[in-house]
């Protein structure tokens, strides 16, 4: 009888282990993977131009042009939630009154992006980066990266810090630069908290969409945009 038992534990003995090992694959591909939320509002991401052609974009994560050095974005798009993209065509069409108009830089954020930043800046800096184990509101479709330019020239209006400039300049309560600079700076804040913005605390050009947190993190590549709407 304690023969049989013990035969039939060995027997089970590569099992147990199998499953064990099965388990801990699992727990670390989860982890290399965005947070899941649950109860969260459906992916309504739109694409900004099809909203309003006249927004400008220079989305600077499909070029070289960022602090990554490499184009991280296989597209020059920008997404947001509907309820954002609207917000920030109405921002755009005030602007526009005075002969000004927005310049896109970023919108919605693969959350593997994310976690790229995260692996690439220095620890120092990382507080002009989101922690992947939390998302960003980039992530999220709701926070969007952008600045004024000159509807005659073309040109970016003057402001305190260039855009991913990590620094002090770039503190949107900055007060050094100049006059000009720092004017240009709060007009695009009074504008975009008007429409339901708040700007982030470190960063003069991120904007958080009121109501972020109602929206899941999302993984999901530009070209996958709208063919899979579930939150995940």
């Amino acid at each position: 009888m304690y023969s049989r038992m013990t035969h039939g534990i060995r027997n089970t003995r590569p099992f147990a282990v199998g499953l064990v090992c099965l388990i801990l694959s699992f727990c670390i591909a989860a982890q290399d993977g965005p947070p899941r939320e649950l109860g969260k509002k459906e992916a309504d991401l739109v694409e900004l131009t099809k909203l309003d052609k006249t927004l400008k974009l220079d989305i600077r994560y499909a070029t070289a042009n960022n602090f990554v050095g490499r184009a991280v974005y296989p597209e020059t798009r920008a997404f947001l939630q509907r309820p954002a993209a609207e917000a920030v065509v109405r921002v755009n069409k005030e602007l526009r009154k005075q002969g000004l108009g927005l310049v896109i830089f970023d919108g919605y954020r693969p959350w593997s992006i994310t976690k790229l930043f995260w692996d690439v800046v220095p620890e120092e800096k990382r507080k002009f980066v989101a922690d992947p184990k939390t998302g960003s509101k980039h992530n999220r479709g709701c926070a969007i990266d952008l600045s004024i330019y000159d509807l005659k020239t073309g040109k970016e209006i003057p402001m305190p810090s260039g855009f991913d400039e990590f620094t002090a300049r770039a503190s949107p309560a900055y007060a050094g630069g100049t006059d000009e600079e720092r004017r240009n700076r709060d007009k695009l804040r009074h504008l975009m908290e008007a429409a339901g913005f708040t700007v982030n605390p470190n960063e003069w050009w991120h904007f958080d969409f009121n109501g972020w947190q109602d929206y899941a993190i999302y993984d999901i590549a530009f070209d996958q945009v709208g063919t899979e709407k579930k939150a995940r």
